[in-house]
């Protein structure tokens, strides 16, 4: 059964194409040989640069990750869509024109310092090399939108004295936007394209060799054992299985067509709806974007721009995203009620617990890597162990099921366990002499040169992976250079502040209608550098704390891919769900509409993202307001649910489901007296149901109705 759900069509395989250019694996052709060993180059790279056995300056560790990029964006894009060859010719000079760029930035590294602010007209071409390739690279691997919005920040540099007041600046020359965009740090070498060349592919890569590892067989296996038998309970392993993957994952719309491969046609199979089944899928898997300790990269820039500890924003983090996925979970139950629809049989479902028995070890890296990050290491740091420790695991233990008896086994992995553990002391030559030696090991023992296999095809996929996230962050600064060449945030800025001082209200809806329309078609990083940009300082303005206000825009660019008309994540389930886009995204509005609820309560009762602040906290303490507002939020959620769905222990008349819509608003307003005028039209609405259903037992339904 699983295993049947979970086979794509060659249909599917290229109708998730068409969202991710390269999607699949690398062609197998010459040109494809080649692409998948720069892929590997470029991971070996990273690595050496993360652990410092190559050292270079920031700016050419910055300019080497973005050739790299460019480099085989270019020519893969070009190759796995099937172009002809004098489009991939172009493809390949481009990718090259990128990388020597690279070596322009490292060979001139001290002479472009010492020549700062006076560039040479050869620094010019160069900038004008890079800034285009950029350009091109992102509309490429995700189409116009970015490069767009970035291209019109672009001409706004340039021609932007031209604009009426409050609009317009003072004028630039070309020489210096070009200096200021393509040189330095300000522009597409900015906190973006740092955080890719340090944190992010580290984590990319960290996810690669899990999933190679069987991380995603282990992440399914626990879902259906655990809430596999319940009633509807093929959307409640999508909800828990995206969930889990999210939390190594960078891409909520590569989790979609990654889980959904398998969860889609299982729900689909035990009687929901196409659309809908797209919608829990879409909506779970954007949501792992949330989940700690990953949370789709944007933890690690969120730390870096505000200049906090990484923790704190895993802590701003924790209760929302638990409380988003607890809301899609109670959907899908209220739904399944309504429709009659059943769980798998229990002989069907894997066991849990011996899912966990026999994978647990997949679980270490994890692990690891959350203490470390918890424990005050920087993120680079604990990416760098984790990566270690999953590279230990996977080349270990295809020795230790070569060694002939139990205690030999336990010796081994005693001794592997006390090398990981001087890494601390004695520095990353430890790990790398271990590394070599289970190579070593690997290419002599049965099966080890399928695993060496795994750990190369794992390095070629990461870098794969990152390429749509690395040249967004590049292209995305150009609109932070913008900003800080003109100072045009500042103007929008004052706008929502001016809004704000007539009503916060109004204020926080602007900007949330702001990231859903930033938010179309654009990743979760750019979005969420675009709008705490613009939007961050006018909200902390209107003393909403900080985290929280990056917070909220962050919430609503990864709700932007949910939200018509382009909703990229519900488009990416269509072809597996045999549904259009549209249809589906209508269904993950529903599903998620805790995601709109949980950051305007958290704006007016920041103890929800466990932030000090808000009159709540002032008038019942800290931890009293924590427990006060989850169980508040908790509530209004199940009444969203109740009102959508339209069903509770039956169907739901249309006054009740009016009653509870009215209940669960009332509850997020945080005006004086709502709260009670909320919990008592909550008790209303849940009373009066029970005694008009108290002798009603629902009809059963077929699964397929």
């Amino acid at each position: 059964m699983t295993n049947a759900a979970s086979s794509p069509s060659k249909a599917d395989e290229a109708a998730a194409a068409i969202h991710d250019p390269t999607h699949g694996s690398f062609p197998l052709t010459r040109e494809g040989r080649v692409l998948f060993w720069i892929a590997v180059a470029f991971s070996l790279y990273q690595i050496g640069s993360a652990a410092h056995i190559i050292n270079l300056p920031s700016q050419v560790v910055r300019a080497f990750h973005l050739g790299f990029l460019v480099l085989l964006t270019f020519p893969l894009v070009a190759a796995m869509t099937g172009r002809a060859l004098p489009v991939r010719a172009v493809a390949w000079a481009l990718g090259a024109a990128g990388m020597a760029v690279a070596f322009y930035q490292w060979w001139e590294y001290v002479p472009l310092i010492q020549r700062t602010g006076f560039p040479l007209t050869r620094d010019i071409a160069v900038g004008v090399v890079a800034i285009v390739t950029v350009f091109i690279a992102a509309w490429v691997i995700m189409g116009p939108a970015l490069p767009i919005i970035s291209g019109l920040f672009l001409a706004y540099c340039l021609f932007g004295q031209y604009l009426p007041r409050p609009l317009n600046h003072r004028g630039y020359a070309f020489d210096q936007v070009i200096d200021h965009m393509a040189f330095g740090t300000e522009g597409i070498y900015g906190i973006p394209i740092y955080v890719s060349a340090t944190y992010i592919f580290l984590f990319i890569l960290f996810g690669s060799f899990l999933e190679r590892a069987g991380m995603i067989k282990l992440f399914t296996d626990v879902s259906l054992g655990w809430v596999g038998h319940a009633r509807g309970g093929a959307a409640k392993v999508s909800v828990i299985s995206s969930g889990m993957m999210g939390t190594i994952s960078g891409s909520g719309v590569a989790n979609v067509v990654t889980t959904g491969q398998f969860t889609i046609p299982l729900m689909k199979r035990f009687g929901y709806r196409p659309a809908f089944a797209g919608g829990v899928e879409a909506t779970s898997s954007m949501g792992g974007q949330i989940m700690p300790p990953v949370m789709g990269a944007v933890a690690f820039i969120m730390a870096e721009t505000l200049g906090i500890e990484y923790y704190e924003v895993v802590k701003a983090a924790i209760i929302p995203a638990i409380l988003y996925f607890a809301s899609a979970f109670w959907m899908v139950h209220l739904e399944a009620g309504k429709r009659g629809l059943m769980g798998l049989p229990r002989s069907e479902l894997p066991s849990p617990l011996r899912a966990l028995r026999e994978s647990w070890y997949l679980i270490l890296p994890l692990a690891a890597l959350v203490y470390l990050l918890f424990s005050g290491y920087t993120p680079l740091f604990a990416g760098t162990v984790g990566l270690s420790l999953t590279v230990l695991l996977i080349l270990g233990t295809t020795v230790a099921l070569g060694l002939p008896n139990t205690v030999l086994r336990y010796v081994f992995w005693i001794g592997l366990g006390v090398v990981a553990a001087s890494f601390f002391r004695l520095g990353i030559n430890v790990i790398l002499a271990a590394v070599v030696a289970l190579i070593l090991v690997n290419v002599f023992i049965a099966g080890g040169r399928d695993t060496l296999a795994a750990c190369r095809d794992s390095l070629a996929e990461g870098a794969k992976t990152a390429l749509p996230v690395g040249v967004a962050c590049a292209v995305v600064g150009v609109i932070i250079g913008t900003m800080t060449l003109t100072g045009v945030a500042n103007t929008f800025g004052q706008y929502i502040v001016s809004v704000g001082q007539t009503s916060l209200f109004l204020s926080l809806v602007l900007t949330m209608i702001t990231c859903l329309i930033l938010g179309m078609g654009i990743p979760t990083i750019p979005n969420y550098i675009i709008t705490s940009t613009i939007a961050g300082p006018a909200l902390l303005a209107l003393g909403v704390p900080l985290i929280v206000s990056h917070m909220f825009v962050f919430y609503f660019g990864i709700l932007a891919d949910l939200t018509p008309p382009v909703a990229l994540a519900c488009f990416a389930a269509a072809p597996i769900a045999r549904e259009t886009g549209l249809r589906i995204a209508m269904q993950a509005i529903k599903i998620a509409a805790a995601g709109f609820v949980i950051p305007f309560m958290a704006v007016y009762t920041p103890a929800l993202m466990l932030q000090d602040g808000g009159a709540l906290t002032q008038s019942i303490g800290f931890w009293p307001a924590v427990a006060y507002i989850v169980f508040k939020t908790g509530l209004s959620i199940m009444l969203w649910g109740v009102a959508v769905i339209g069903y509770l222990r039956a169907d739901l008349a249309i006054w009740e489901r009016l009653l509870a819509a009215a209940a669960a608003f009332t509850l997020i307003a945080a005006l004086p007296a709502t709260d009670e005028i909320g919990f008592a039209l909550a008790a209303a609405m849940i009373g009066l149901h029970w005694w008009r259903t108290r002798e009603q037992v629902p009809p059963a339904r077929e699964a397929g109705e």
